[in-house]
């Protein structure tokens, strides 16, 4: 498996809607690379924190100053 052949499925993985098999093959090569690793690990922790504070309100100073930063304009 390469690594690209691993983005797509990286969803159903952490989902735990993939078939045995792909989720052995992920995790085999997620073992051997490190890039890999740090992605599946980054978007489990970015799924944990979504589940578990995604349904909290963004005070309007800090949506303001994530915007500024990204030099996004506020959608209201």
């Amino acid at each position: 498996m390469q690594c690209k052949d691993m983005l797509g499925s990286l969803s159903d993985y952490l989902d735990g809607e993939l078939e045995a098999q792909w989720c052995a093959e992920i995790e085999r090569h997620v073992a051997e690379c490190g890039n890999c690793r740090v992605v599946v690990d980054t978007l489990q922790k970015t799924v944990l924190l979504y589940r578990t504070y995604g349904h909290e309100e963004i005070p309007e100073d800090a949506k303001d100053r994530l915007y500024a930063v990204l030099n996004l304009k506020a959608v209201r």
